[in-house]
């Protein structure tokens, strides 16, 4: 039966066409998943059936929930379906989440509003639904606040307060973008389990084709506003005729082809590294306590090297990465960055020759700056930083280098796409030439066509900038394919350091193994077309 109906849903913004076109589907108890580029119109399809639309929207069609009519339902009439009728899970939980209330009052506040039911009724109620998300409350506190939490488990939190009142459908904006593969199979798993307990409906918006392949009933391809293809899952992987479909798929498997390099000297030295965080105290005149977050890493990065950083949030791989940067102080051990030792009273000589690719590059940027500015950020560590046309063909060559106009300089950072605010990150670090980038998480967010497009340029810039780099990422895909060797953390430790395509074949360490077996893998579409129907 069908549960949500879209019928030829268009959709613009002050006469700006975003959705032509759109229908889908979704049954009771099926999982049905958007997936397409940034700009498809995913995630606007997924807000005009909650009719969070913003202003200037003017919408045609038809959106039925249960054979209810949703389009331009008066806002007052929405509020009692939101929650109630229809969940959804956003793509960020921490800027879904309130700071200042704790986990538990949270999702009181969905049950609160739509139910009759008193404060320890709520309470009670919001305790079995976090349990149900794997947060019970005998280990999960409902006193705790969302900064006290893990991105796993704040994702948690907020598919607990989707469901409290147990809805008919449900819709997840790219829920396992940011996370950890393990983290990400669990979540999988979660919304699989509800879906088939509950028998709501699931309507998922992601890019990640390996993800919806093994859990989505049907999928829906969207370029440009438009659906394009769509068809149970299986069939559509083993039989693609949508060339679009076919790009995305490709991009999906897309292997860097990475230059043969020699390591020769040490670039970087970790050795014996420990990393303390003070713990609050619990009574007041109380012995300080310590959580270890790294504890006696010690690997070293030799000039021609590609290595990758992997595993688990909490693992421990951003305070190593702060430590290497020279932004938080040791607690043992050093780190020997080109022969000198790194720490927050580094001289500028030795920043210049380590730079840094951060995960969301909008918000390493300043809005207010142009381009010209942004990138040229770096050339205060340099004690004779180039000036007048010389610093305008610095400015040009980085560009260019990284695949942009030189006439981009000129611009400002909403001008661009996120694949190209990533390619200005990488400009930024390249403008003064390192020896050694840290990439941290440097394409997780990214398209699967553009993730293609800025892995080529990493591995091209190791040869036209003999560039060694640290890739720090939880996605074991591409960590396979953009690195000759890597390490993996757990608990603070390096549990495993090897040749990345043996540790891949035959991992040592069982954590290793548990993280090969969690990632989501491609479908075999040649299995798929030749399996008798």
């Amino acid at each position: 039966m069908r549960l949500l109906s879209i019928e030829n849903l268009c959709l613009s913004i002050h006469a700006l066409k975003i959705l032509k076109n759109v229908s889908l589907e979704v049954a009771k108890g099926e999982i049905v998943a958007i997936t397409g580029e940034s700009g498809s119109g995913k995630s606007l399809t997924a807000f005009s059936v909650m009719q969070l639309l913003p202003r200037g929207t003017a919408a045609t069609g038809s959106i039925k929930l249960d054979g209810t009519e949703l389009l331009n339902t008066p806002d007052a009439n929405m509020c009692k379906l939101r929650g109630n009728d229809i969940g959804m899970v956003f793509q960020e939980p921490m800027t879904a989440l309130n700071p200042l209330m704790s986990i538990g009052d949270q999702v009181m506040e969905t049950i609160l509003l739509h139910t009759d039911a008193s404060r320890e009724e709520a309470r009670h109620r919001a305790e079995k639904t976090l349990a149900r998300v794997g947060l019970p409350p005998e280990r999960y506190s409902l006193a705790r606040f969302p900064h006290e939490l893990s991105g796993g488990q704040r994702q948690r939190v907020v598919i607990a307060m989707a469901i409290a009142l147990r809805p008919r459908l449900l819709i997840a904006d790219e829920p396992t973008t940011a996370l950890d593969v393990t983290t990400q199979a669990q979540i999988i798993d979660l919304l699989k389990d509800l879906v088939q307990d509950f028998g709501m409906g699931l309507l998922m918006i992601t890019h990640d084709l390996a993800v919806v392949s093994n859990m989505a009933d049907r999928i829906v391809v969207m370029r440009r506003g438009e659906v394009v293809e769509t068809g149970e899952t299986k069939t559509l992987f083993a039989n693609m005729q949508h060339d679009y479909t076919k790009a995305l798929f490709a991009a999906s498997a897309h292997e860097v082809t990475l230059p043969n390099n020699i390591p020769s000297d040490a670039l970087l030295i970790v050795k014996d590294a420990v990393r303390d965080y003070p713990k609050p105290r619990t009574k007041l005149f109380a012995p300080r306590e310590y959580t270890r977050a790294v504890n006696a890493v010690s690997f070293t990065l030799k000039k021609g090297e590609r290595i990758g950083l992997v595993g688990e949030s909490g693992c421990g791989k951003s305070t190593l990465t702060r430590a290497i940067l020279g932004l938080e102080p040791l607690q043992g051990g050093s780190i020997t960055a080109f022969g000198q030792e790194v720490g927050p009273d580094m001289p500028p000589a030795l920043r210049s020759g380590l730079q840094v690719v951060f995960q969301d590059p909008y918000g390493s940027f300043n809005p207010r700056h142009k381009v010209a500015r942004i990138i040229t950020e770096p050339f205060h560590l340099l004690p004779d930083p180039p000036r007048g046309q010389e610093r305008k063909n610095r400015i040009s060559e980085a560009l260019i280098a990284v695949g942009l106009h030189p006439s981009d300089a000129d611009k400002y950072i909403h001008a661009f796409s996120g694949g190209q605010r990533q390619r200005i990150a990488i400009a930024r670090a390249l403008i003064i030439n390192p020896e050694l980038i840290i990439f941290d998480e440097a394409v997780s967010a990214l398209d699967v066509s553009i993730r293609a497009q800025i892995l080529d340029l990493i591995a091209e810039l190791t040869q036209t900038h003999e560039l060694s780099y640290l890739f720090i990422s939880h996605d074991l895909s591409v960590v396979r394919t953009i690195t000759d060797r890597v390490l993996v953390m757990k608990d603070g430790e390096i549990v495993e350091d090897g040749e990345t395509r043996q540790v891949f074949k035959n991992p040592h360490h069982p954590y290793t193994a548990s993280l090969i077996a969690a990632a989501p893998t491609l479908p075999d579409v040649k299995a798929l077309a030749d399996a008798p129907d």
